[in-house]
């Protein structure tokens, strides 16, 4: 049986794959940092993670130098810093490389990245995962379990 330390290693791995596949697609995509898409209580709209995009994004939350979510009361993404800035941009889930952001191009068709969606949703399963969560509750599922 794996450890909680090869598994996260295992698990990085595997996503970091499928984000780089998925940055090859041949999907116009021009982000340009702007967060409108991170204010959840004026979009309605909040990512739901895997546990390996999880594992994924608590890494990035542990480079920028923090061990647990930033504490958020205007509704706005957790992993947004004081100044507006996404604290884990190179490790943003799945949901914020496919999102709607119209400035950025649009939602990606689901038919183009559902061979993708399928991988993360397999990992899921074999780390355990109960299938994708609110992005806060799945990093900090992921930070009690593998950091």
């Amino acid at each position: 049986m794996p450890t909680d330390r090869q598994q996260r290693s295992e698990a990085t791995a595997e996503v970091e794959t499928i984000y780089r596949e998925l940055a090859a697609r041949p999907v116009e995509r021009a982000c340009e940092l702007r967060t409108e898409c991170c204010q959840f209580q004026l979009t309605g709209r909040v990512p739901h993670l895997t546990m390996g995009e999880a594992i994924v994004a608590a890494k990035g939350l542990r480079a920028s130098g923090r061990k647990e979510l930033p504490e958020r009361e205007d509704g706005a993404c957790p992993m947004l810093d004081g100044k507006g800035r996404c604290l884990i941009y190179a490790a943003r889930p799945f949901g914020c490389r496919t999102h709607f952001c119209k400035a950025a191009g649009g939602p990606m068709e689901r038919r183009s990245v559902v061979d993708l969606i399928h991988r993360l949703d397999t990992l899921d399963a074999r780390l355990g995962g109960d299938g994708a969560r609110l992005i806060g509750d799945a990093i900090e599922a992921a930070l009690e379990r593998f950091y």
